[in-house]
């Protein structure tokens, strides 16, 4: 007997649209955001809580000032993790998001295993954390850190027409 898979439903030219505009202000109204795409502000509400069930929406998210909150140090750090040691990325990702400091971490194919993006206040306290936090990691066997000078752009924005 075959199993039937469920298929997520499709997103139709209103859906996208209306993602482009939360994208940029998940504060609209329905109202606003109806008159914006062309469709009755009663059918806003219903759309958005599809999209966030089907998993086109994962939340709904201030966007912070790193800087005013202490922690305008940016970091992007290439980590090489020791192949012999069992239980490899996944001991190291849970060890990882116990720190804040962390805001992403990636595995990633090439000439590192792991691609981290860290935030504190200052260069002093990235060298604090990295004498704490590093020898916690397990399976660590390098790590390489560039400091961002000046972001240029960073964006949680997703391409519409990706989707």
């Amino acid at each position: 007997m075959r199993r039937k898979i469920q298929e997520i439903p499709k997103l139709n030219a209103i859906d996208r649209q209306m993602l482009t505009v939360l994208q940029d202000d998940a504060r609209i109204t329905a109202l606003d955001l109806s008159k914006l795409v062309g469709i009755s502000p009663t059918t806003v509400p219903e759309r958005i809580r599809r999209m966030v069930r089907d998993g086109y929406i994962l939340g709904f998210e201030a966007r912070l000032n790193p800087a005013k909150l202490g922690a305008g140090f940016l970091v992007l750090v290439q980590v090489c993790l020791d192949p012999t040691q069992p239980g490899g990325y996944e001991h190291f990702r849970v060890a990882v998001r116990q720190h804040p400091e962390v805001m992403e971490c990636h595995l990633v194919a090439g000439e590192f295993d792991v691609f981290l993006k860290i935030r504190t206040a200052d260069v002093a306290s990235y060298r604090a954390f990295l004498a704490r936090v590093a020898p916690t990691l397990p399976g660590l066997r390098s790590i390489r850190s560039h400091v961002v000078l000046e972001p240029d752009r960073e964006s949680p924005r997703v391409s519409i027409a990706a989707v």
